[in-house]
């Protein structure tokens, strides 16, 4: 635990004041009607929504990820999330503008626009129940668990205190400011989390024991760990770190920040913008920064805490995988003694690499089911000197209320716009839909929060939620440009990924076909994706399409073109109804082009960053050109997806 000076104190009092103060300032217009509460009246600019986005996925929790990725796997096991600026970046040019064009109040209300009758009522209802709150909840959580981590090894707070200050603060000003207040507080927090997080590394790094980029990348602990990309020669490293995020969790998966075809708080944001051009400037530039340059502050610390808290050896971690399994065993057949029951964590620690942290961190200072590779982010932290150690606390408090105000209002939109006035009150005034929006932003806080003290590690809640979710992207990217998908389709894919997942993940069957049967582990993925899939084709094709009518009116407001539609516009041209606006050229086929040159632009900045950070000049330096070309080609096409009129 470490005392906090003065100077620490005032500097995260007086962010705490800031961001209050910038809830009150405006309550008022916030709470005139759900377009201000959630929306902020749809005349936001680019580059607010932008800084936005990117201080909302910068939560408390995203730290200790990277850390406990790292730590396990190396720098290359972010390919699990860098993945996602494939799904990213067609989300900026190809769907932002088709967003904003809809003119919906949540992405969920798509659902009455692109579908009809009692199914899309149905869809629209519970998906806003599953989405703003069970995944929601769950996204929350594990922000919330960081928190306590973060408060229990630096603070020495208690978890129920922590979540308490935390959730009424957060709660505060969300409930007060609603959308607009988050985003202008967001641009706010956006600055203190990056200063917090450069100086925590550039600190990190130059600690004594580490002396510096030069022997940190060579240090026996660290020089395995370096490379962007897996090994090669290790078929299955190579498969579950590159290859099945590459080539199907982009599209396959729904996750919040990088959701297929877009979606959730992103797509809040975009619906919350100016102008189509407005809402595709905001998400370009949330994916350069997200993916290119934030995650290396965080990757510089848990390379960092491979020095100071070392994974055990391999051979001493296969030996205590063996005895802990022995001692598992042997509390089948019987209650084990105190010495026993210790003698059994230790075996575990060890097994996890975990010795290290576990020895500095015994369990009078942080409970023993938190303890993971995660916490290494928050133990380099305690090294920090006082002013710094203010400066990087504030930012990680900025990151928690970025994120989790974001979570709140999007999530109360759901409840409001998409359940309470279609299942429970359709007559209900804007001030009661505001009431019911602030009272729901505070249930789903304390919900999470409850969830989060029973959970132990970040890393399994990003693995569930992408589990879980798995074979549902495909439809969230088709059913703008494929006249055929129905709201059977969301139905049947959402219902038939939740069983198989959670089927493939009871531990009977988990153990006859992964762990010791004839499937590797990361086949689990494919089979719930393939199986999804097959069902949600199945059943579009085995149901009704939607009615003309509501193709009709979905093609006339959003435009999506395409030969997707090319029976629809077929149809109404022989009930001779105008649907499709004069236009020059497609712009998807450009879009997609836009997409790639954008994926080396950003993946270039993100390798060249860390060859420059290595003292690796040569490979720097010729990305860097990389970067320059990728820029013009994207300018230009830039300019001719803005020619077209779609």
């Amino acid at each position: 635990m470490i005392t906090l000076s003065t100077l620490d104190l005032v500097l995260i009092f007086s962010f705490f004041a800031i961001t209050l103060a910038i809830g009150i300032w405006v309550s008022k217009k916030s709470g005139k009607n759900t377009s201000e509460f959630f929306l902020s009246g749809r005349n936001m600019p680019w580059w607010l929504l932008g800084l936005s986005m990117v201080a909302t996925t910068f939560s408390t929790d995203t730290p200790n990820l990277v850390t406990d990725i790292v730590r396990k796997g190396g720098v290359s096991g972010n390919w699990a999330w860098w993945a996602f600026l494939i799904t990213g970046l067609l989300t900026v040019f190809v769907y932002a503008k088709l967003w904003r064009k809809s003119n919906v109040n949540t992405d969920i209300e798509f659902y009455d626009l692109r579908y009809g009758g009692k199914p899309a009522h149905f869809l629209r209802g519970f998906r806003a129940i599953y989405l703003g709150v069970i995944f929601n909840v769950l996204a929350m959580s594990g922000v919330t668990l960081a928190a306590i981590k973060i408060s229990q090894v630096m603070l020495g707070l208690d978890p129920l205190y922590t979540v308490g200050i935390a959730a009424l603060i957060t709660v505060t000003f969300s409930a007060v400011g609603g959308f607009r207040g988050v985003v202008y507080t967001d641009f706010v927090l956006f600055f203190t989390a990056m200063i917090g997080a450069i100086g925590a590394a550039y600190y990190c790094v130059n600690l004594p024991e580490v002396d510096g980029i030069s022997n940190l990348i060579v240090h026996p602990q660290v020089i395995d760990k370096i490379s962007l990309l897996p090994d090669f020669d290790n078929t299955e490293l190579l498969i579950t770190l590159l290859i099945i995020p590459l080539a199907v969790q982009w599209w396959s998966s729904w996750y919040p920040g990088g959701e297929p075809g877009g979606g959730g708080y992103i797509a809040q944001r975009m619906l919350a913008a100016k102008d189509e051009n407005h809402a595709i400037g905001a998400t370009f530039f949330f994916n350069i920064m997200h993916y290119a340059l934030r995650p290396w502050p965080w990757i510089l610390v848990a390379l960092a805490s491979l020095v100071l808290y070392p994974k055990d050896d391999t051979n001493t971690m296969e030996a205590a995988k063996h005895n802990y399994i022995e001692m598992q065993k042997l509390e089948g057949t019987r209650a084990l003694t105190v010495e026993e029951k210790e003698r059994m964590d230790t075996y575990y620690f060890a097994s996890e690499g975990l010795t290290a942290i576990r020895e500095a961190f015994p369990e009078e200072k942080v409970q023993k089911d938190k303890i993971g590779h995660d916490l290494a982010y928050s133990a380099m932290l305690t090294r920090l000197p006082s002013g710094l150690l203010g400066l990087v606390l504030a930012s990680l408090i900025a990151a928690f209320m970025s994120t989790i105000s974001t979570h709140l209002n999007w999530g109360s939109s759901y409840i409001v716009n998409d359940f309470y006035i279609q299942q429970v009150n359709k007559n209900a005034s804007e001030k009661e839909l505001v009431l019911v929006g602030r009272i729901s932003t505070a249930v789903l806080m304390l919900i999470s929060t409850v969830l989060a003290l029973k959970l132990t590690n970040a890393k399994q809640i990003f693995d569930y939620i992408i589990m879980f979710g798995a074979g549902t992207g495909l439809i969230f990217i088709l059913r703008w440009f494929w006249w055929r998908i129905n709201a059977w389709s969301e139905i049947s894919g959402m219902f038939a990924s939740g069983i198989v997942s959670i089927i493939f993940n009871l531990e009977s069957v988990n153990l006859v076909l992964f762990e010791e049967g004839p499937l590797p582990g990361w086949s689990k993925y494919l089979l719930v994706v393939g199986i999804t899939t097959i069902i949600w084709l199945a059943v579009t094709f085995l149901t009704k399409p939607e009615d003309s009518k509501v193709l009709f009116n979905f093609y006339k407001k959003t435009q999506p073109g395409g030969p997707g539609w090319s029976k629809t516009l077929q149809a109404a041209k022989k009930q001779n109804i105008d649907i499709k606006t004069d236009f020059a050229q497609w712009s998807v086929p450009s879009g997609i082009l836009a997409m790639l040159v954008g994926c080396v632009l950003i993946y270039g900045v993100l390798f060249a960053t860390g060859y420059w950070i290595y003292g690796k000049y040569l490979s720097a330096t010729i990305l860097t050109i990389v970067v320059i070309i990728a820029t013009y080609i994207l300018n230009k096409l830039w300019k001719k997806i803005k020619s077209t009129i779609l």
